[in-house]
C-alpha cells in the first residue's frame, strides 16, 4: 500500500504538470457513475453523472500541503540520520532492525515529496536547514544528536528509543496538522500514512525500551 501510494504521488504530480491547456471545443460529459475518493478517513461515494465535477477533490494545493512537504522532509532526513548511527553503535539487534526499517520507509517517502514538491514549482528544503528546525514537533536538539553520536551499546540503544519516540510522536502532530488544514488529496493521504506507520512504530520503539 505504501509503495502504491508513493508511485501515485510521483504519477499524479507528474500528470498534473502535463497536462494540455487548450480548449476542448465539446464538453465531454460522464455517461456512468463514478467513485469519488473522501477526504482520509472518509468513505468513497459512488455519484451520478450530474454530481461528478462539483463532488470528485480537487488536486490543487494550499499552503499547508506544501510546507507539510517541506518540513517532513527536514523532519524525515533527521531520522535518517539517528538510524544510519545504528548499525555500528547499537547493541540490541531490535534498535538495529527497527533503524533499518525506519530507511526504507521515510527515504523513499522524501523522494516523493521531493518530486511532488518540483512538480508544484516548489521550494526545496536546504540540508543545511536540518539544524535550524530543531524546534520542529519531536526534532532533537543539537545537543541531544551529539550525545546519540558518541553513545554506544546499551546507552545508544536507551537514547535512540528515547529520541525516536519523541520523533514520531512530532510527525504524527504535524500529520494531523496537515489532515485537518492541507487540501490536497494525495497529500492527506501520505500524511495518514505516515500517521498509521509512525504510530505503529512508537509501539514497537516502546517495546524495546530497557
Amino acid at each position: 500500500m505504501r509503495a502504491a501510494l508513493l508511485i501515485a504521488i510521483v504519477i499524479g504530480a507528474a500528470t498534473l504538470t502535463g497536462c494540455s491547456s487548450t480548449p476542448e471545443t465539446a464538453e465531454a460529459r460522464p455517461t456512468a457513475p463514478v467513485i469519488a475518493p473522501g477526504r482520509p478517513g472518509e468513505e468513497a461515494r459512488t455519484l451520478s453523472p450530474t454530481e461528478t465535477a462539483p463532488a470528485v477533490p480537487s488536486p490543487s494545493a494550499n499552503a499547508a500541503d506544501v510546507l507539510f512537504m517541506q518540513d517532513m522532509i527536514v523532519h524525515h532526513r533527521q531520522a535518517l540520520d539517528m538510524s544510519d548511527l545504528a548499525p555500528t553503535r547499537a547493541a540490541s539487534d531490535g534498535v538495529k532492525r527497527m533503524a533499518a526499517r525506519i530507511n526504507d520507509t521515510q527515504g523513499p517517502e522524501i523522494s516523493a515529496m521531493t518530486h511532488w514538491l518540483e512538480q508544484q514549482g516548489q521550494r526545496l528544503p536546504e540540508h543545511h536547514q536540518l539544524e535550524e528546525h530543531h524546534d520542529m514537533p519531536g526534532m532533537a536538539t543539537p545537543e541531544q544528536l551529539d550525545a546519540l553520536r558518541k553513545a554506544t551499546g546499551a546507552d545508544f540503544d536507551r537514547l535512540f528509543v528515547q529520541l525516536m519516540i519523541a520523533h514520531h510522536m512530532g510527525a504524527i502532530t504535524m500529520a494531523a496538522d496537515e489532515m485537518e488544514k492541507g487540501s490536497h488529496v494525495t497529500v492527506q493521504e501520505l500524511a495518514q500514512d505516515i500517521s498509521v506507520t509512525q504510530t505503529a512504530e512508537v509501539n514497537r520503539l516502546r517495546q524495546l525500551q530497557p
